[in-house]
């Protein structure tokens, strides 16, 4: 998937195909940041990431009440947030910026609660169509 691209899935494991696609240009530091309204499919594309990283994507939850989950053992570390339940946030009160950067990529659902911008961070907005259709772009 690349800058500019749109891409349309018609289920959830067509969102987590495009995802793992992704997953595989991906190199340590990556930020990923994943807006769309609930049930949109965010953490079905993180599933994704972690399935092209070489991850089990069946580990893949939401991390809404313990922040950050890290998922280790596959080509990448992955760290995943979910913001959804903080006001908006100083990125340095929960170390998100030294997360990624190491061993590991971070994806991070709400990245909207954020304080300020990730530099070189890349934007994914995946769009509710229907029930089971979205559209994934990355602007």
């Amino acid at each position: 998937m690349s800058d500019g691209e749109a891409r349309v899935t018609r289920s959830e494991e067509e969102t987590v195909a495009v995802a793992r696609e992704l997953a595989g240009a991906l190199n340590a530091g990556d930020v990923i940041l994943l807006s769309g309204n609930l049930g949109a499919g965010k953490t079905a594309f993180v599933r994704g990431l972690a399935s092209g990283l070489g991850l089990d994507p069946e580990d893949v939850s939401s991390p809404t009440f313990t922040l950050v989950h890290e998922y280790r053992g596959g080509r990448l570390t992955l760290y995943h947030a979910d913001l959804y339940r903080l006001e908006r946030i100083a990125t340095e009160d929960i170390g998100l910026e030294e997360m990624g950067v190491a061993d590991g990529v971070l994806a991070i659902e709400w990245p909207d609660r954020l304080a300020h911008v990730l530099p070189g961070a890349r934007e994914i907005q995946i769009e509710i169509v229907d029930d089971t259709t979205r559209r994934i772009s990355m602007p």
